[in-house]
Parts: structure tokens; C-alpha cells; sequence
């Protein structure tokens, strides 16, 4: 365990200092970083997804279509517009026909369903005509500093097709068929920070609305998904304008928007180590909260059983072919029965400090997958307490190297923050598998079985743990401990690199992953997992050990649902019982 010791940002933007949770025992890094559980990790009330539709609430933001031309079989452009904070932007989407031997969810794709741009300000006629002339060519076109986002998607066919044609039946959908694909489009890609010459991060640093963390390309998802379903009901009434009806609020707030992920997000943790930190230790800090409350009422008791119930049948609604996965659904299913168990145990007791006796419980009884369900749930249960951590806050990513510390000082750093890599089987600490690079064509990681393909000389620099390990024998090869840091890694310059990062990162416990990312039982989709639950993520299905599908949103209310007043509940959503005629 470790204490938190940190500045929190609350959702006002302010810096507060962390005050009582200086006092919080934490969860230990070599838990929460290992991938048993970051490959397991669901979202959150603290993800991207959920602060963000919380702010839009709670301030009032105003999303509007401000401009539509679709003809009878959805092609066209459609502009929505988002004010908030006296601060405006546009979205501009364009929908074309796309032929089935150009569909695919690859990053080679060169055509899509639909192309996006989240751009500041009111777009003029000429601003129109510059999009339309660049951004359904995402990486062939260009944009300018004034455009946020660049996004691109394609129509789940299947699920687009039967809703169209139910609606202009003046039917609703067979609920059936949203349990595997909850979605109508599927996004390939969500660009933000420079990207094609759009703007970059610094540009939104003063932005009350886009300032945190990947709050733009949340957005920009958001807005596509309130598209996607308007694109069906359009089409459904061009088709049958007599007959057709909108689709059910119920399955308006169910369906999201998918995402295919591929490796490179894959290797964004590592590079972003003190990101990482700030998201886990956000993460650990809310939880510690939770479990620092003394004693539960009735209520809270039965909205934690109503809340595992509803975990499980979601779960039983994720289908997956990916082997790991359905195992590690099934073991959850498994052992959620006996966590629903203990925590009746702790209802009728009464004893004190409930939720980290249950916690206790599921260390010991259950799998880490069953217990990042439990983390999940606990963090739902106390609003309170957790919705004033904002883990998207802009942080300085720095990595700075000290040149007056001691030799024998940093050694003892590496010995204790490293000491994950230091010990364990010499077979998996000396597992050099695989490498990563980046590809020549895309310019995208990639990963190279080392014995089995060219390219290892130009290995991406992932393999912390090995840099740690070599820089470790380094240190013990020194003949003086007093030396300073300039004087070793002027001896040493091979290690300048993750000398910077041990230094800087010995104030940042949960900045590393703590594995040995070349290791043969190395799983790409693990840390996609982590930053995808990060974003907000569910419906994890791997489609191979390389990339994966998701939804984003899924659950969330609809932009007509935001209010001051709404009620923030849409964690483990589950497919709706169909009831609904339509609107």
C-alpha cells in the first residue's frame, strides 16, 4: 500500500491541495500496474466519457443541428453546433456512398461511411467548401489550426440496414440484434493534437471546454453518435415517409459508437508515464475514499446488489471469440455469485468499514478481473466522493534528468521502484521475444517476432524493463557511489534515456507497467484495454491479440437528456427490454 500525496484538480479547473487524502492508504502500483488487471480495467465515473457528459450537464451546453443536407439516401453534410462557456464550435460531417470492396475497419482504408471535423468557431461557406475538399480524404487532405478533430467511420451494415428498415415499417428493432453490436457506426480513427495540420493540444490549453484530456475527440464521438442515429431515421422516413417512426428512447440512450483498435494505441501508456500515473492514481485515490466510509446504509447496500446484478448480465451480453476473453467473462460470471455473497454478509453485520472488507474478500476469493468489476462498482456508489478528482487535468509530461543526485541514490531508486523487473524467473526477465518498431508505410507501431523478422535495429525504445534491469548493472559496475549523475551517464550515455525517466517518475508510482512488454506472453490488447477503460470504454472484444473493438458511449444520455439535474447512471449497460414503440 502507498499513501496519496498529490495535487487534485477539481472539475472546476482549480488546483486544491489533496489535504485528507495525504492520509489514504493506496493500492500498491505492482498491483494496479500489472496487466492481470490493467487488461481487465472497465470504465469508470472518473472516465473521459463520463466527466464529460457530467460537465455538459451540470453547465449547460447547448448541441444543435445547425445546418442538414441529406438527400434520400443519407449522402450529404451535416453541421452541429456546440456552445458552451461562451465558447462555440462546429461539427461538420459528411456521409457518402462507400462501396463494399472499400469497407474496412484498417488503418489502409482509404474511403469511409462518414468523415468529421470538430473545428472552432461558425464555419463560412468557403470554410464548407475547404472541408468538403479535405476531410473525407483524412490523411490525403490537410486541415487548419483552427479544426480540433478529424474522425472517420464506417455503418455497422447489418444493425444500419435493419433499423432503417424497421423505422420506415413504422416498427422498432428487434432488441436481439444490439446485444452483440450495440451500434450503428463503427470509428476507425479520432485524431487530435496536429494531426494532418489540424490544431495542436496547446491550442486548447485555455479552452474551458476542451482543456481536459481528450475531452475534444470525446466530443467529437459524442456528436457522431446523435448523427448516426438521425442518419438512420432520415433515410427511414425518405424511404416510407408515411409509415416510418424515430427509434425508442430506450434504444436511442442503449446504442454508442464502436471503435476498432489496432496496435497503435498500444505503446501510448508507456510513452506517456506521467498520464499514466495521474489516471491510476486518480483511480486509486477515489477508490481509497470509498473505502474510508465507515459504516453503509440500507439503500447504498441494495444499489451495490442491484449494481453486481447488473454487471453480471451485461458481461453475459459481451460476445467475444477471443479465447482470453471469453475465459475471463466466464470466470467473472462465476465469481460474481459468491462477491453478491459476501456483500449480503456485510448488510446483515453491519460491521464497519463494509466495502474494504469486501474488497479483502474479492483479493482473496476472486480473480483481478472480478475485482476491477468490484472497483468499478464501488466508485458508482459515492458520487461524492469521487466526482471531484478530474484525471484528465493537463499535467507536465516532463522527463527531467537530476545531474547532482548521487550515483548510490539513483541506484537505490531503480532497487525500489524497479524492483519489479529486478527479480522474478531469469527465463520471463530475459524474454526478448518480441520487439516494436514503426511502420515505414503508416508510420503506425508495429510488433516483430525478433528471431522470426527483420527490423529489431530499429526497436522503439518500450522495453522499460530490460532498460531498467541494464541500467541496474550499470550502477553496481560503478566504482564510486558518490559520483553524480553527469558523471555516469557522460561514462554511460546509453542510459541517459531512462535515467531521465526513473528520476523523474520516483514521484509517480503508478507511472510504469509493470511487465516485460517483449515477453513471449506479451498481449498487445491488455494495455488497449487500460486506456480505452480510461476513455470510458465497454464491450471489450478482441478480434485477435493485436486489435479490438469497443463502444464508446453506450448507455449515455442523448444531448436532449442534459440537465443540471440529470441523474449520472449509465455504467454496465444492457440491452433494453424493446417495450418502446417509438416516439
Amino acid at each position: 500500500m502507498m499513501e496519496a500525496d498529490f495535487m487534485l484538480h477539481d472539475t472546476k479547473g482549480k488546483t486544491q491541495a489533496a489535504g485528507r487524502d495525504t492520509r489514504l492508504a493506496l493500492r500498491s502500483a505492482d498491483l494496479t500496474n500489472r496487466t492481470e488487471h490493467l487488461g481487465a480495467m472497465h470504465g469508470t465515473r472518473l472516465s473521459f466519457v463520463r466527466s464529460l457528459v457530467r460537465r455538459m450537464a451540470r453547465d449547460s451546453w447547448r448541441i444543435r443541428i445547425a445546418q442538414m443536407e441529406l438527400d434520400d439516401n443519407g449522402y450529404g453534410f451535416c453541421v452541429y453546433s456546440i456552445d458552451a462557456y461562451g465558447e462555440r464550435y462546429s461539427q461538420v460531417i459528411f456521409s457518402q456512398h462507400l462501396d463494399a470492396a472499400d469497407r474496412t475497419d484498417r488503418v489502409i482504408a482509404q474511403k469511409w461511411d462518414i468523415t468529421s471535423a470538430l473545428v472552432c468557431g461558425v464555419p463560412e461557406v468557403a470554410d464548407l467548401e475547404q472541408l468538403r475538399a479535405n476531410v473525407p480524404l483524412q490523411e490525403a487532405g490537410r486541415l487548419r489550426a483552427n479544426d480540433v478533430v478529424l474522425c472517420r467511420a464506417n455503418k455497422s451494415v447489418r444493425n444500419f440496414d435493419h433499423v432503417v428498415s424497421c423505422l420506415a415499417d413504422g416498427k422498432q428493432p428487434d432488441p436481439a440484434i444490439f446485444e452483440r453490436v450495440g451500434y450503428l457506426i463503427r470509428t476507425t480513427a479520432v485524431y487530435g493534437n496536429g494531426k494532418f495540420g489540424i490544431a495542436d493540444y496547446p491550442r486548447l490549453v485555455d479552452s474551458r471546454a476542451f482543456r481536459s484530456g481528450f475531452s475534444a475527440q470525446m466530443c467529437a464521438v459524442y456528436v457522431l453518435r446523435d448523427f448516426s442515429i438521425r442518419l438512420a431515421e432520415h433515410i427511414a422516413t425518405r424511404r416510407n415517409p408515411r409509415t416510418a417512426v424515430k427509434l425508442a428512447r430506450s434504444y436511442r440512450r442503449y446504442l454508442g459508437v464502436g471503435n476498432a483498435t489496432g496496435l497503435g494505441m498500444a505503446p501510448f501508456l508507456v510513452r506517456h508515464p506521467v498520464l499514466l500515473d495521474q489516471w491510476v492514481r486518480g483511480r486509486e485515490t477515489a477508490l481509497a475514499r470509498v473505502l474510508e466510509v465507515e459504516h453503509a446504509d440500507a439503500a447504498t447496500f441494495a444499489r451495490a446488489g442491484n449494481l453486481l446484478a447488473r454487471a453480471a448480465r451485461h458481461i453475459t451480453q459481451v460476445h467475444t471469440d477471443h479465447p482470453c476473453e471469453a475465459a475471463r467473462n466466464t470466470q467473472i460470471l462465476a465469481e460474481l455469485p459468491r462477491v453478491e455473497q459476501a456483500l449480503r454478509r456485510e448488510a446483515v453485520t453491519g460491521e464497519a468499514y463494509p466495502w474494504r472488507s469486501l474488497l479483502a474478500y474479492s483479493d482473496t476469493h476472486a480473480s483481478g478481473a472480478t475485482q476491477e468489476v468490484l472497483v468499478a462498482l464501488l466508485l458508482e456508489l459515492y458520487p461524492d466522493l469521487v466526482d471531484s478528482i478530474d484525471c484528465g487535468a493537463p499535467v507536465d509530461e516532463s522527463l527531467c534528468l537530476d545531474p547532482d543526485m548521487c550515483v548510490r541514490e539513483l541506484r537505490r531508486i531503480v532497487e525500489l521502484d524497479y524492483g519489479w523487473t529486478l527479480t522474478g524467473p531469469d527465463a520471463h526477465r530475459e524474454d526478448e521475444h518480441f520487439f516494436w518498431y514503426r511502420s515505414a508505410e503508416k508510420e503506425e507501431p508495429r510488433l516483430g517476432v525478433r528471431a522470426e523478422e527483420p527490423g529489431a535495429e530499429r526497436e522503439m525504445p518500450l522495453d522499460i524493463a530490460r532498460q531498467a534491469r541494464r541500467l541496474h548493472d550499470a550502477l553496481r559496475l560503478h566504482k564510486d557511489d558518490a559520483a553524480s549523475v553527469a558523471a555516469f551517464v557522460c561514462a554511460y550515455p546509453q542510459h541517459r534515456a531512462i535515467v531521465r525517466r526513473v528520476q523523474t517518475l520516483a514521484k509517480h508510482a503508478y507511472g510504469e507497467i509493470r511487465e516485460n512488454l517483449l515477453a513471449r506472453d506479451t498481449l498487445p490488447i491488455d494495455l488497449m484495454r487500460a486506456k480505452l477503460a480510461m476513455f470510458g470504454a465497454s464491450k471489450f472484444d478482441p478480434k485477435s491479440n493485436l486489435w479490438v473493438r469497443v463502444t464508446l458511449f453506450q448507455g449515455a444520455p442523448m444531448h436532449d437528456d442534459l440537465a443540471p439535474d440529470m441523474i449520472d447512471d449509465w455504467i454496465f449497460p444492457c440491452v433494453p427490454n424493446g417495450n418502446e414503440t417509438g416516439n
